[in-house]
């Protein structure tokens, strides 16, 4: 890669982080080329991308963003993850992937809302359930207590409506 490459590839990987919500960095020791080739595709599917770049690069990249100063955690191998959708998914898919290959790729540290998370942290987070179920959870709480309320409405109309039907008959057998 030449100077010129090298400034443009900075660049690019700079902007890519400002418009990730998080990022995660890896240790990929270990991982072949088809390993990683399968984690991409499946942190793709995820809604993130997986980028392996030299530490002096991402140093330069990181070293122009808003995010905390993350360059003592540069050493080794590092691949970033950019988490575009959630922080959760890219997480949990890390995380599953690890679990099939001999706990690698290994997180080193995760930048989410300008905070640094821990590898624990991480773990954490990736237990969580996804976006689309917690707000499936989320709808389901606030639909509970509405649909007990209308029962409940329902049930007084109901009520209202027998006493007025017992109203006209003690009348009309009243008037008769």
């Amino acid at each position: 890669m030449n100077r010129t490459e090298k400034e443009s590839f900075v660049s690019d990987l700079r902007e890519r982080v400002r418009n990730a919500p998080v990022v995660y960095l890896t240790d990929f020791t270990g991982l072949d080329v088809k390993s990683i080739t399968q984690l991409r595709r499946s942190l793709k599917a995820s809604g993130a991308e997986y980028v392996v770049v030299k530490n002096r690069l991402a140093k330069l990249a990181f070293d122009e963003t808003e995010l905390p100063n993350i360059f003592e955690d540069l050493t080794g191998p590092t691949g970033v993850v950019l988490g575009y959708d959630d922080a959760v998914a890219p997480a949990k898919t890390l995380t599953d992937f690890a679990k099939e290959h001999n706990s690698k790729p290994t997180f080193k540290l995760g930048i989410l809302d300008q905070k640094v998370l821990h590898p624990e942290q991480i773990d954490r987070l990736a237990k969580l359930p996804s976006r689309d179920v917690l707000l499936a959870q989320l709808a389901g709480l606030l639909e509970a207590p509405l649909a007990q309320l209308a029962a409940a409405l329902e049930g007084k109309l109901q009520e209202m409506a027998g006493l007025l039907d017992a109203l006209k008959e003690e009348r009309s057998q009243a008037g008769g």
